[in-house]
């Protein structure tokens, strides 16, 4: 489970200060009413995303009772099964115990644990934990990364387009991205499967396209894209971004890229590996094999993966400024473009525009 170093939010439940993990996420799985700061009321039924980074007052209508750690954990075992997982996967509880004042459960998925957390009272999920130190408000820094030295780096990441962490390492990629890229040989690749449905599939090949064919267009239609809302305001089942609206924006010659995606389907076998659930890795996550030799060679094992002159890096905490960092101590000699200073904000997890201080974006899809 990936380390992550997270300030500290607080959220006033009845007048006590609770420390709030805004890392893996939380997920409210019961109707919990809540009263807001004007007074109206709100249930987790109406409102999925309550805590979406917001400082809230909160005060709780009526005191819960406590659930026995074995019904806490089946409670949290099945939210995950009808809500969490993708289609034909299936976690089962393997332990549960009390711990710092929730309950602490192990749940195995296709042969891997996990280690999640719930409330007592069963009202609350939170998939991932963090350990939380003191670090003066700011995230921890990476160590200089020793990589081979060279005149012109080579930075690639590697993505699953609809990934959240992608996404975040995407928006930490760009203004790198605009400064550094007539110093290097930059760019966006991705990981040898998907996670995230057709949709993913369908992305990923376009956005392969535009790098290809319409290099000087892709920065302004990968901007529109990790900054669209479409996918998080979706209520169907079957949600995109609005990439119609980015390839305007950037204005893609959609006839070049509608020739590239069809040729490049063909020749890596996309939608012919998609319909072929019998080759999904695991069973459930189709391949995509446009960069299948670059994962293999780099280790690539999940989105996203930093690799800089042919050395996969760590970039900590995920901010423009560390990434630009990171690049520029890849210079034989470092140019005038390593002095401009970048954000220092490490952008949010999923689509849009926000940031965080926090670092709460850290983590990772696959792997």
């Amino acid at each position: 489970m990936n380390k992550i170093k997270i300030t500290k939010k607080k959220l006033y439940v009845g007048g006590v200060i609770l420390l709030v993990l805004l890392a893996g996420g939380i997920y409210f799985f019961s109707n919990y009413q809540l009263v807001k700061n004007d007074g109206s009321e709100d249930t987790a039924a109406d409102n999925k995303s309550v805590l979406s980074g917001s400082v809230l007052d909160l005060k709780i209508v009526a005191k819960e009772k406590d659930l026995s750690p074995q019904e806490a954990g089946e409670k949290a075992i099945e939210f995950a099964n009808k809500n969490l997982l993708s289609e034909g996967s299936t976690a089962t509880l393997v332990s549960v115990k009390e711990e710092n004042g929730l309950y602490t459960f192990k749940l195995k998925v296709d042969d891997q644990e996990y280690e999640s957390y719930v409330t007592k009272n069963g009202k609350m999920l939170f998939v991932q934990g963090v350990k939380m130190e003191e670090t003066n408000g700011e995230p921890e820094a990476s160590e200089p990364v020793q990589v081979e030295k060279s005149d012109k780096p080579s930075v690639k990441l590697f993505v699953m387009s609809y990934c959240p962490f992608g996404l975040s390492a995407e928006k930490m990629f760009l203004p790198a991205y605009d400064l550094l890229k007539d110093k290097t040989d930059m760019g966006v690749y991705f990981v040898n499967y998907a996670m995230h449905g057709k949709a993913e599939i369908d992305e990923n090949l376009r956005q392969y396209c535009i790098q290809k064919d319409q290099k000087e267009k892709y920065s302004a239609y990968l901007a529109c894209f990790v900054a669209d809302t479409a996918y998080n305001d979706c209520k169907s089942g079957d949600c995109t971004a609005n990439f119609q609206k980015c390839l305007a924006e950037a204005r893609i010659d959609e006839s070049v890229l509608g020739k590239c995606v069809s040729e490049s389907d063909t020749q890596f076998k996309v939608t012919a590996n998609y319909n072929d659930k019998a080759s999904w890795l695991s069973g459930q996550f189709p391949k995509f094999d446009v960069h299948t030799e670059l994962n293999v060679q780099y280790g690539v094992e999940g989105s996203p993966t930093v690799v800089i002159n042919d050395t996969k890096v760590e970039v900590s905490p995920r901010t423009p400024e560390q990434f630009k960092k990171t690049i520029c101590a890849a210079f034989n000699s470092e140019p005038a473009e390593c002095a401009t200073e970048l954000s220092n904000e490490s952008p949010s997890s999923g689509f849009g525009s926000d940031s965080s201080s926090s670092g709460a974006s850290s983590g990772a899809c696959g792997g």
